[in-house]
């Protein structure tokens, strides 16, 4: 282990420790106290990374059972939780969508039909991105494995390099999909791999089931204007310096030809994403569970041939987050049952309450410092982790209607990724291209951040109150 590595483990320990032996108030429980100082630890130990997030969460999870404030039982049962074999099963869908091509054909064909200028091209990878997202829950295997050898050809063949004309194309077309894959992760419950955790962390702070289609109707609306907007805007704000672009359409119809006719394996993997889809979609009327889908699309997928059973076990994305989801869901779930969360909710419920706000006004509020708070976190998941079920049974305490606040901090868990060059899974290979500088990174992503905090919480909650949410 590195230096740096031993002195953010370090930290880690000490964080706990400290907690652990600091008094506090009575209507909190021992156990419940040292429950709080081993979560914290373990979230701080998400953000400094002393090890990755997976070893710390079971590290965690460990601690917590041998120190005897939960039972091994409770440790161990975030791993059989039915949320997080869902998102291995979308891993799994999204590999079948890597390793098949139909990701790449899809972005070509997108591109080939309107990709004739940079605004047009900058729609297209926008709605690639979109069309894709709820099949693949990781943003970085979305924009790393599919979107991003796409965008980076083009560069190179626009004669756009990070270190020759990057405002010709390449740094334009990088900060396009950077904010679209925020956008788009917001809009599926499975289009990123913390979204499930949140989903289960507010059945367990304030007993609210979100479902994978009250998450798609909520967001339908807010995400669409978001990413119709997002492409204009950025064309405005940092514009490239080629605006016709004959040669995409001409190289998306190549890279076509290359790849012929949809083979076998494509056609099988479109017809699973399909009904995986419109099963997800139609959940409330056929009470089919949406992990149950996702088990079915992965067993659809293996009978096929697409997928083998070596893909299933080398599919590592997956099963390190169930890894670290399962570990802090159960320690969330205990922390919950405690009752800490309750308590420090009502507390700060109340003195919000003292201060005279509305819940509105007490909502949008909690809404700004969450998203905000961000430029501290390298991790959504982490982020999600620390302060998810904290704000949210804030939110509810104060009188903000529970499946609205549940949703909206969910959603917006992802609309805050573009505010830093290290904001979210993508970043390090979209920002690490070498398009962008720092300095406008952030500019850009402040802007659009707070654009679209505008219209979830302007036309959102319009559109939230429509269709009943509050």
């Amino acid at each position: 282990m590195e230096a740096k590595q031993l002195k953010n483990l370090g930290l880690t320990v000490l964080c706990g420790l400290v907690l652990w032996f600091l008094p506090h108030t009575e209507t909190i429980t021992e156990q419940g106290w040292h429950l709080f100082a081993v979560f914290a630890a373990t979230i701080l130990g998400f953000i400094l990374q002393p090890l990755p997030i997976g070893a710390v969460a079971f590290l965690g999870v460990t601690v917590a059972a041998l120190t005897g404030v939960v039972t091994v039982g409770t440790a161990i049962s975030g791993y059989g939780n039915s949320t997080i074999w869902l998102i291995i099963c979308a891993f799994l869908l999204a590999r079948g969508f890597i390793k098949s091509g139909l990701g790449r054909r899809i972005s070509f064909l997108i591109i080939r039909a309107i990709g004739k200028s940079s605004l047009t091209l900058g729609y297209a990878i926008t709605l690639s991105d979109f069309v894709i997202s709820p099949a693949t829950p990781s943003s970085t295997a979305r924009a790393g494995g599919i979107i991003y050898p796409i965008i980076r050809s083009l560069s190179s063949a626009l004669g756009s390099e990070p270190d020759k004309d990057p405002r010709k194309f390449g740094a334009y077309i990088m900060q396009i999909e950077y904010q679209a894959i925020a956008i788009t992760c917001a809009m599926f419950m499975t289009a990123m791999a913390g979204n499930p955790m949140a989903v289960e962390l507010a059945a367990k702070t304030v007993g609210i089931e979100i479902t994978w289609s009250s998450w798609a109707l909520a967001a339908i609306v807010p995400g669409l204007l978001s990413l119709l907007l997002m492409p204009y805007l950025l064309y405005k704000l940092y514009p490239p310096e080629i605006h016709e672009l004959p040669h995409a359409r001409k190289m998306a119809h190549e890279e076509l030809e290359k790849m012929g006719p949809m083979t076998r394996m494509e056609k099988a993997v479109a017809l699973v994403f399909a009904s995986a889809l419109l099963l997800w979609a139609t959940s409330e009327w056929t009470h089919l569970n949406a992990t149950l889908v996702g088990m079915m699309a992965v067993a659809a997928l293996i009978l096929s041939g697409v997928l083998t059973w070596q893909d299933v076990l080398s599919e590592k994305g997956g099963w390190d987050t169930m890894f670290w989801m399962g570990s802090l869901i159960a320690l969330a779930g205990a922390l919950s049952k405690s009752g800490f969360i309750k308590t420090v909710a009502d507390m700060a419920g109340g003195a919000i309450q003292q201060a005279g706000f509305s819940w509105l006004s007490a909502f949008m509020i909690l809404v700004l410092i969450y998203v905000y708070s961000h430029y501290a976190f390298a991790s959504v998941s982490a982020h999600i982790g620390a302060m998810y079920a904290a704000f949210l049974a804030v939110a509810v305490t104060v009188g903000t209607p529970p499946l609205m606040a549940a949703i909206a901090f969910a959603a917006l868990s992802n609309i805050m990724i573009p505010l830093t060059h290290f904001g979210g899974g993508a970043a390090p290979i979209l920002y690490g291209a070498g398009f962008v500088t720092q300095g406008k990174w952030w500019q850009l992503g402040f802007i659009l951040v707070t654009v679209n905090l505008v219209i979830w919480l302007g036309l959102g909650s319009l559109w939230w109150k429509a269709i009943g949410l509050w």
